[in-house]
């Protein structure tokens, strides 16, 4: 009796063409490229929370923003909040120094701050999302790419099949089965980059809305030299609302 060559994952690739073997490393490539951007979103997001909050605890507990300042000069802007700080204290000492010597400080130091916020929360908003898209993709194309190695991989054993003209269940069951574990690997691919862009993407809107309402309060500091609603009177029975924290 002619002994059969055992089916799996080692005999398919072996039994594969270039095709094939090319659709198995885009896989790998892909899985590779995935894991590193997780790793490294995920290492740089646990970084930005601990120094955001160091940051914005030492920011409400400041006297003045002054001391803020000698704080982000000594240290340096490591985090969005920081960063956002020093760009807007900066625009406005330059306003304060220079005034509207240019287009691009054209209007009143108020206008000037306000732009300078906007263009700083702008680029963060933009290095919060690097990286997104190629997430993206790879859970949007990863289980096509496996589907389409398996459907390579079926035509070819049912051609060779045809040929050698033993059409029984246990001929065309194994290398038919053999060809879907290309599915399967690309479903194992796209699986974690989906679940990795879906956390990531509300990191970071949860995160834009606290660099927002962070904003809004460094700007009232600045124009106005008060937070808004320093102010106000607080209603009995009213929880007051917290300063803006980073995300953890």
């Amino acid at each position: 009796m002619e002994p059969t060559s055992p089916l799996g994952f080692g005999h398919f690739i072996a039994q594969s063409d270039a095709v094939g073997k090319t659709l198995l490393g885009i896989l790998v490539i892909m899985s590779a490229l995935s894991w590193a951007l997780i790793v490294r979103k995920g290492l740089v997001a646990w970084l930005r929370g601990r120094r955001s909050a160091a940051f914005l605890e030492l920011f409400w507990n400041a006297r003045s923003l002054d001391a803020v300042q000698h704080e982000i000069a000594t240290h340096g802007a490591r985090e969005p909040f920081s960063h956002l700080t020093a760009h807007a204290l900066h625009a406005q000492q330059h306003h304060a120094k220079h005034g509207a010597a240019k287009l691009s400080e054209a209007g009143s130091a108020t206008d000037f701050i306000t732009r300078t916020i906007k263009k700083v929360l702008d680029e963060e908003t933009t290095r919060l999302e690097s990286g997104l898209t190629t997430l993206a993709t790879i859970g949007a194309t990863a289980p096509f790419v496996g589907l389409f190695g398996t459907v390579w991989g079926v035509y070819h054993a049912l051609v060779a099949i045809g040929m050698s003209g033993a059409g029984t269940l246990d001929k065309v069951a194994g290398p038919v089965g053999e060809a879907l574990i290309m599915t399967g690997i690309g479903l194992a691919v796209a699986i974690p980059a989906v679940m990795a862009y879906n956390a990531i993407t509300r990191s970071n809107r949860v995160l834009a809305a606290r660099l927002d309402a962070f904003a809004y309060e460094l700007h009232s500091f600045l124009t106005m030299g008060e937070a808004p609603g320093a102010a106000a009177p607080v209603m009995p029975n009213v929880r007051p609302l917290k300063p803006a924290v980073a995300n953890a």
